[in-house]
């Protein structure tokens, strides 16, 4: 399935941190926090001013950037979670 975002949404994914385990600890994944560094998989054309006219994105399809914990609505895109958020719920970018 293709997800195409309109006007000033992206669609992102986020990045997993590397599980680190001390003394033996496994915490279940209820438990932990979801990561906050995303990467955009599929990106709107831009939001569309007061004039009628489009003003592009900031971000493009592979940046990588950083999102709100609860930001967007989760969506299931060939059984993996994804997100659609606006551009302006979008925190930086990460270079």
């Amino acid at each position: 399935m293709k997800i195409s975002p309109l006007y000033d949404r992206v669609l992102v994914k986020r990045i997993e941190e590397q599980e680190v385990r001390r003394g033996g600890i496994i915490i279940p994944d209820t438990a932990k926090e979801k990561p906050q560094q995303a990467e955009i998989i599929e990106a709107g054309k831009g939001k569309v001013n007061e004039d009628g006219k489009t003003v592009p994105l900031q971000v493009k399809k592979g940046d990588k950037v950083l999102i709100g914990k609860y930001s967007g609505t989760e969506v299931m895109v060939d059984g993996v979670e994804h997100l659609i958020l606006r551009e302006e719920e979008i925190l930086a970018i990460v270079s």
